[in-house]
């Protein structure tokens, strides 16, 4: 415990438009996918790609996309971190702590949290980027822009970061008890995890010793390992399982959201969904566990686009568990994180 100073709290969600105007939208986008760690490629590429191609054309459907997902109070990405920020003000000593949130991508900015902590003169930060697995591409992205905005304070204090969690007992119960809710009385076929997807050259990049294959080498989860995206992937469907007592015939990893030609990591989600379909299965039951607040990715991609694929194909069933949102385990799972690293 830091004693001899209040201790500042930044929560840091990855990001929503103002609004599902098409210019917001656009706007977004350019901030989103002109981060060096999203799409890493050379800049003046990077920005022909982005500025010519991809924000232009892909605005508008991604606009209509996001007025699916919006609701009276807008973005739930959002307002979800809202109301994590809330909770977990209701249980830290006002005294002793000053919680913030903020987006890698537009509003509520980082540089806005940060400085909403230093006006409250903190003596030291703690970063939970959102983010259960670390990425280079969203927790790394994180760690970066937090580095780049306090080098130019005169005083800075002590920052620790909070790379990852998914070993977190608090973590995998709260979705072990979003998961006992949607199984009670039901009877799936198979229970199939999607996490969001990244550029297969990232994950490689990271790579220590060249260990990481993108093959078995994922299915254990230890050292040499501990930052492989994939291999973080899988260990979370691991424990999920355990706690939920699901074998490990019955779970499917997959990776989603994939943009552009390049190899993604695979399994793709819409590829399994076929194969799963070919195979005769009816009932699925989809966790989606990159993510700890439902956002387009969960509730429009996942319950929506993939179980309509899935359905066409001759499924049955398709449910998506929840995410966390601001449930109340979830908010434990973040408060004992914070008191770790206070």
């Amino acid at each position: 415990m830091n004693k001899s100073g209040k201790i500042g709290v930044l929560l840091v969600n990855l990001g929503t438009p103002d609004s599902t105007a098409t210019g917001d939208v656009r706007k977004y986008l350019r901030e989103f996918l002109m981060d060096g760690r999203v799409i890493d490629i050379p800049y003046i590429n990077r920005w022909m790609l982005i500025n010519l191609i991809i924000a232009p054309f892909r605005a508008p459907k991604s606009a209509h996309e996001y007025r699916k997902l919006w609701t009276d109070r807008g973005s739930p990405l959002l307002f979800h971190t809202e109301d994590l920020r809330d909770r977990l003000i209701e249980k830290l000593d006002a005294k002793q702590y000053k919680v913030a949130i903020a987006m890698r991508y537009q509003t509520p900015s980082i540089e806005a949290g940060l400085e909403e902590l230093r006006k409250a003169h903190v003596t030291k930060i703690i970063v939970l980027p959102l983010f259960p697995q670390y990425a280079s591409a969203s927790t790394g992205s994180v760690q970066d822009k937090v580095m780049e905005i306090a080098r130019g304070w005169q005083i800075i204090p002590d920052i620790s970061f909070i790379s990852n969690f998914i070993e977190h007992p608090l973590f995998l119960e709260a979705w072990a008890e979003r998961g006992r809710a949607m199984l009670e009385g039901k009877e799936y076929d198979k229970i199939l995890f999607s996490y969001h997807g990244l550029p297969e050259r990232q994950i490689l990049k990271g790579s220590v010793d060249g260990y990481c294959q993108l093959g078995a080498c994922c299915n254990k989860y230890g050292a040499k390992n501990h930052y492989c995206y994939r291999a973080q992937c899988f260990q979370t469907t691991r424990l999920i399982c355990e706690k939920l007592g699901i074998p490990a015939d019955k779970a499917v990893n997959c990776f989603q959201s994939r943009l552009g030609k390049d190899p993604w990591v695979k399994p793709y989600t819409d590829e399994v969904i076929t194969e799963l379909s070919a195979q005769g299965v009816k009932k699925v039951l989809a966790f989606s566990p990159a993510f700890v607040a439902d956002c387009l990715e969960t509730t429009v991609e996942v319950a929506g686009e993939y179980r309509d694929k899935f359905l066409e194909l001759g499924g049955e069933e398709w449910d998506l568990v929840p995410s966390l949102n601001s449930e109340n385990t979830w908010v434990e799972c973040v408060k004992e994180m914070v008191l770790e690293h206070s």
